[in-house]
């Protein structure tokens, strides 16, 4: 098969979270080892930076990822969900995987696939993997896909793990309370490896601590720094202190970093990681930003972060999974802008009924779209110099506008 039907297999033969939910979700690490061990182990053979965390994952592991490629090192970077090609979840330097890859690790692999029925994100990752130890990176950031110590990358025995911050989100999955959910993220914590925890506070700091304890791992944690970046939002700080307090520890363990190609990565680090979605301008006037936030938290720190930006009038491109608190994140929309509410071809998402339910609800001045790209041509129809567009929440829908 060719690449495009590679993929095509990819999606309609496996269990893909990302389309269908919490159908394809399988917990537990089971299907991942009986795959790799089929494969040959290759996670036993990685330098590996494990990420976890509610928000600020994808951040966070471009921006270490960024300074170790600065560095000199081969860097493999594992990251979901994809935008538009599912190669920019692997890449190798900032490139993605190449389409020979996908198609020959397919193709040579049926027999085990059919043996073990593994979900998409569990081949999806016993691909990267594969794809790193055969290109003999020497070192691989890996972000986890939901959660931590369930998740099919806790498979690894990494030298370093690195924890965000804690949120409400996946909570049919995780537990419904920051608590429950720091116990799952900490579950990638493992005996004797440090682990970076960028947030802690009075309900997660217990589950931290008596897990590191418990392993062995020392706790650091980042300092306040302010670093020149080509990453968009004041929020990205928190992002770039976990990364740079990961890089302290990395060069504790006898790697080396140079301190001022640091510097030099965390202003260009889309250019060397293909970094995309994350408060990103795609045109001037009328501004055009796009960001992936898709839950409460995160929208709502996105709300405060575009104040900082010129404009009259706003308008908003926004869809959404049903598996989300979506009306608290609706709650939070300010009621003076535009709204261009649309689906996508998923049946994880919101539908025009959710959607007017909630405009009616919250007052808001909105109006509904079958598709993104749609709803988007209507924004910029509506917008006038001055103003702000602003597309966000699923990745299916920043996959129509970027």
């Amino acid at each position: 098969m060719d690449y495009q039907s590679a993929i095509d297999w990819l999606f309609s033969q496996l269990a893909n979270y990302q389309s269908q939910g919490s159908i394809a979700y399988k917990p537990g690490l089971e299907n991942i080892e009986a795959l790799l061990k089929g494969l040959d182990n290759p996670h036993t053979k990685l330098k590996a930076v494990h990420i976890a965390g509610t928000n600020g994952k994808g951040s966070t592991a471009h921006a270490i990822a960024a300074m170790a490629i600065e560095n000199g090192y081969k860097v493999g970077l594992f990251t979901s969900p994809h935008i538009k090609d599912f190669r920019e979840r692997i890449k190798i330097n900032g490139l993605l995987l190449e389409e020979t890859y996908v198609v020959d690790f397919v193709n040579q692999n049926q027999a085990l696939f059919e043996r073990i029925r593994p979900s998409f994100f569990e081949i999806t990752t016993a691909m990267a993997f594969k794809a790193f130890a055969d290109k003999k990176c020497e070192l691989v950031v890996i972000e986890t896909g939901l959660g931590g110590r369930l998740d099919a990358s806790n498979v690894l025995n990494p030298i370093l793990s690195v924890i965000t911050n804690i949120g409400i989100d996946h909570v049919q999955f995780l537990g419904d309370t920051r608590s429950k959910i720091a116990f799952e993220k900490a579950g990638i914590i493992k005996k004797n490896i440090p682990v970076c925890i960028g947030e802690m506070d009075e309900e997660t700091a217990p589950v931290f601590i008596k897990k590191a304890k418990a392993e062995n791992a020392r706790i650091y944690r980042p300092k306040s720094l302010a670093f020149k970046t080509d990453l968009l939002g004041d929020f990205q700080q928190l992002n770039l202190n976990l990364a740079f307090s990961a890089i302290q520890v990395l060069i504790e363990k006898g790697w080396y970093f140079d301190a001022q190609k640091n510097l030099n990565a965390l202003n260009r680090i889309k250019k060397l990681t293909q970094f995309k979605g994350r408060l990103e301008q795609l045109q001037k006037d009328p501004i055009v930003l796009v960001d992936a936030s898709h839950n409460a938290a995160g929208i709502e720190l996105l709300f405060q972060e575009i104040q900082q930006f010129d404009f009259n009038d706003l308008h908003c491109v926004f869809g959404s999974s049903n598996d989300k608190d979506f009306e608290k994140s609706v709650s939070l929309f300010p009621k003076d802008a535009h709204y261009y509410f649309c689906s996508f071809d998923s049946s994880r998402s919101l539908n025009a009924t959710d959607f007017n339910l909630l405009g009616k609800k919250y007052k808001l001045n909105y109006k509904y779209y079958n598709t993104a790209d749609v709803a988007y041509s209507a924004a910029l129809k509506c917008s006038k110099v001055g103003d702000l567009v602003l597309v966000f929440g699923s990745f299916f829908i920043l996959e129509k506008i970027i």
